[in-house]
Formats: structure tokens, sequence, C-alpha cells
């Protein structure tokens, strides 16, 4: 590598900023395939999913709708180029998941990150745990999905530019 080389990765510890909103771009506009696809793949049955004829004649919302799991995975997925990639120890755990208002085919999800808290790893010297919350919001700016994450990630590599 030159001097010159800039590889993308996500935030050392010390980068991360409580209170800051991290916002992830570009969006994902999900489609019937990656419902399908994502469905299927999880061998979920649920025909709110899958039965196109099943969702369109159920209240309220009459149409499939997308697998709540897909948009959990992409809304935390949006988030690793700029937080997580390459600075990841763990994936510790997920709390406070919520999916307010359906997502759907042809809806575009956008997401942001707010970092709740931080501290030093008490057992693991060079890394500390991250909580995340991730909001999902679609096109029209309604929020689809929330979750609270929590991260081991390694601290800045001793000699490393500040």
């Amino acid at each position: 590598m030159s001097t010159h080389d800039v590889v993308q990765r996500g935030l050392y510890y010390e980068e991360f900023e409580t209170d800051a909103r991290y916002l992830h771009r570009p969006g994902r506009t999900a489609t019937e395939a990656d419902n399908v696809l994502f469905t299927t793949l999880t061998m979920n049955t649920q025909a709110l999913h899958l039965d196109a004829a099943f969702a369109d004649g159920q209240e309220p919302f009459r149409a499939r709708l997308m697998n709540s799991m897909w948009t959990l995975s992409t809304m935390v997925g949006s988030s690793v180029a700029q937080l997580t990639q390459g600075t990841l120890v763990a994936q510790l755990g997920f709390g406070d998941v919520a999916f307010p208002h359906p997502l759907f085919a042809g809806d575009t999800l956008y997401t942001e990150s707010t970092v709740v808290e931080k501290r030093l790893s008490s057992s693991r010297p060079g890394q500390g745990i991250v909580k995340i919350a991730h909001t999902g919001r679609n096109q029209d700016g309604t929020v689809v999905a929330t979750a609270v994450r929590s991260v081991l990630v390694h601290c800045r590599p001793e000699g490393s530019p500040a």
C-alpha cells in the first residue's frame, strides 16, 4: 500500500459520537423479489408475504407486506459501511425491535442511526461496547422499523492517526 491509499472502514470506538445521528445513503427500494426470496430462504410460510390473493383480502392493508426481518436486516446492513465495516469484533445483541408501520414492495427504506451510549470493555482491552439505535423510514418519512443494537468494536490501533 502506498501512503496515499485510503481504505473504507467503519468507526473505531473513539470515533463514535454519542447522540450523533448517522444518515445511511443510498436508500434501498424493496422489491417483490426481495420479499419472496428472503421469506423462502428463511422458511417463513406467512401468507401475508407470499400469497397475493390471501394478502389482498386481509384488512387493514390489502397487500403483501415486506417480511419484517428483511426490513430489520436491510436497516442494519445499510449502516455497516459507515459504522462497523472492518472495526466490528462481534454483534452482541438486539433490543427494542418494533415495526410501527408496514413496508411494501416499491417502498424505499432509509436508515439512520444514533449512538445511544458507549463504554470501554472491562474484559477485552482495546475494545469497546457501543449501543446504536437504528430507525428505518419509508420514502414518506414514516417510521417502519426501530431497533437498538449492541456491538463490540475495536479501539483505534496504537500509532494510527486520530
